[in-house]
Parts: C-alpha cells; sequence; structure tokens
C-alpha cells in the first residue's frame, strides 16, 4: 500500500515537471522496480498513525527436571543385647580363710556373742570370677562356749557358726560352720573354788587322821596328807579357758550354695 503512493506521488511530481517523455518513461520504469520490490504486509510501517505495537511473548523458561529422590538409608537392626551374666556362685563345700578380728575367751563371751573375721583372700567361683574379694567380713555367732574343768580336757567347748558376709558394704547371709585353727586353753588365777577343795580335803584329812590315829598328831599328819590331796584335786580341775587369739585363722566351710 505504501509502495503505490509513492509510486503516484513520483508521477504527480514528474508530470507536473512538464510533462516530458523522459521523465514519463523516468516514471513508468521507476514504477516498475517499486512494484518488483517484496511487500511485507506483517510488517508494521511507521507512517501508521495509532498503530498498536505488537509485544511478542517471552518463550516459557525450560522446566526444571525434578531432582531424584534419595534413596531411603536402610534400617540398621537394632543389636541384640549382651546376654546378662551369670550371677556369681559358690558350691556348697567352699572354704573361706579368714583372720578372726578379736579375741574369743570363755572368760568373758558368753553363747550369742558375735564376732567378724576377715577374708584373707579372694574366694574365686569355678569360671575364676571372684565371688568373695579379700577383705570382706563374715559375721560369726558363738554358738557354744565352756571353760576347761579338768586336767583331761584338752580343747573345752567352742562353736562358732557364720551367719553373713559383708561385701563392699553389702551384706548377704551365708550358712555354714567355722573351726578356730589356733585355739588354746589358758590357765585361769586360783580362784575361791580352788581353794576351798584344798581346804576340804586338809578338814577331811584331819578328821581321818584323828579317828584312825586317835591321837593329835594322827590328826594333823591326817590333815598334811588331806590338803595335798584336796591341792592335787584343785589342779586337776583348775578352770582353763578356751582361748582364740586375735589374728588367728578360722577356716569357714560354708554348708549350701552362695549367691549374689
Amino acid at each position: 500500500m505504501a509502495a503505490n503512493r509513492l509510486t503516484i506521488l513520483t508521477l504527480a511530481v514528474l508530470t507536473a515537471c512538464g510533462g516530458d517523455r523522459n521523465a514519463s518513461m523516468a516514471a513508468d520504469s521507476l514504477s516498475r522496480d517499486l512494484q518488483r520490490l517484496p511487500v511485507d504486509s506483517s510488517a508494521t510501517l511507521s507512517d501508521q498513525a495509532g498503530a498498536t505495537p505488537v509485544h511478542t511473548a517471552p518463550a516459557p523458561a525450560p522446566a526444571h527436571a525434578p531432582k531424584p529422590r534419595p534413596k531411603p538409608t536402610p534400617v540398621k537392626a537394632a543389636p541384640k543385647p549382651a546376654p546378662a551374666p551369670a550371677p556369681l556362685a559358690l558350691a556348697s563345700g567352699t572354704t573361706l580363710s579368714t583372720d578372726v578380728d578379736r579375741e574369743i575367751s570363755s572368760k568373758t563371751d558368753k553363747p550369742g556373742a558375735t564376732v567378724t573375721s576377715t577374708v584373707a583372700s579372694d574366694v574365686r567361683d569355678a569360671s575364676g570370677r571372684v565371688v568373695i574379694p579379700a577383705g570382706s567380713k563374715v559375721t560369726l555367732t558363738i554358738t557354744e562356749i565352756h571353760e576347761s574343768e579338768n586336767k583331761s580336757d584338752k580343747t573345752g567347748k567352742l562353736a562358732l557358726t557364720p551367719t553373713a558376709v559383708e561385701i563392699q558394704g553389702q551384706s548377704y547371709a551365708l550358712s555354714g560352720s567355722a573351726t578356730a585353727l589356733e585355739r588354746t586353753l589358758r590357765d585361769r588365777k586360783t580362784n575361791a573354788g580352788d581353794v576351798a577343795k584344798v581346804g576340804a580335803g586338809t578338814a577331811a584329812g584331819a578328821i581321818v587322821g584323828r579317828v584312825v590315829g586317835g591321837s593329835t598328831k594322827g590328826a594333823v599328819i591326817g590333815g598334811i596328807i588331806g590338803g595335798a590331796i584336796g591341792a592335787q584335786r584343785a589342779v586337776e580341775t583348775q578352770d582353763r579357758d578356751v582361748v582364740v587369739p586375735s589374728n588367728s585363722k578360722v577356716e569357714v566351710t560354708l554348708s549350701g550354695p552362695f549367691t549374689r
């Protein structure tokens, strides 16, 4: 459309200039050249008033490829708890070597009194584990105690019974027997009973001597002989205390299984 207008305008100018034939020929040539030009019908002409510019829509942004999902971390099975260790135990018949913490004497101790002894060395189970460590305290009850009353008695009376053991501040029941390995007899000082034995012997001898001898001399001789017999009797029947010295050995033997 714009090319036609330009051709008409050019022809009018040439005609106005005199109608020269050459000018007419030139105008025809120019018209043909202009008609050969390609016309872009979609192009926007700047001479059109009020033309609305065409805005090209921006190309859509390329869609981002979705990120691959992370592979789930395999859940590890919880480790099996370690089996609980077997309880510490000692079999019946196990012996404990202990040292008594104080002296035991029939002169001062009575049945029912208690005394402690200290475990001398670790006591282990069949697997070698320490069940009763050295230094633990064994409680012993004096169940029987009596002095020796005649010279033929070499031991007197003493019985000890273990009842408990204290391990690291914790007390455990214990059953068994205990033997004092260093028990002795200690002579007591002469007492009123021993003097009475001598006096009784003297008096009896004097009476017998007077009856037999029929005189004072016989009574004196009988008294001397009776006194000697009474003294011998006193020696033979003199009380001797059962004594277990402090720090001496006491062997404890379990009469049943011990567990802690």
